[in-house]
């Protein structure tokens, strides 16, 4: 399994894509992780001096070759919101 916290600088592009936006910050604060066919991981990352976003990753088992998909993300949180699935 992968630590939650390698997987950012391959998850970054993607969020930004989708948000139309860059991210000066993107610190993971908080991660989960459950071992599926693969791994899902739930991380709260900052990326900006109050601004969060907890996004959803899913890592597939090494012998398929496929890149992070970033699957989910929820933004506007804080550094209080309780990371939970969504």
């Amino acid at each position: 399994m992968m630590c939650a916290f390698s997987l950012l600088p391959q998850v970054k592009p993607q969020l930004e894509e989708k948000e139309k936006k860059k991210f000066p910050i993107f610190k993971a604060v908080e991660f989960r992780s459950q071992v599926v066919a693969g791994a899902n991981y739930l991380i709260k990352v900052q990326v900006g001096d109050d601004d969060y976003v907890h996004i959803q990753v899913f890592a597939s088992l090494p012998h398929a070759n496929r890149p992070l998909d970033l699957t989910s993300y929820q933004t506007n949180k804080t550094r209080n919101d309780k990371l939970k699935s969504f």
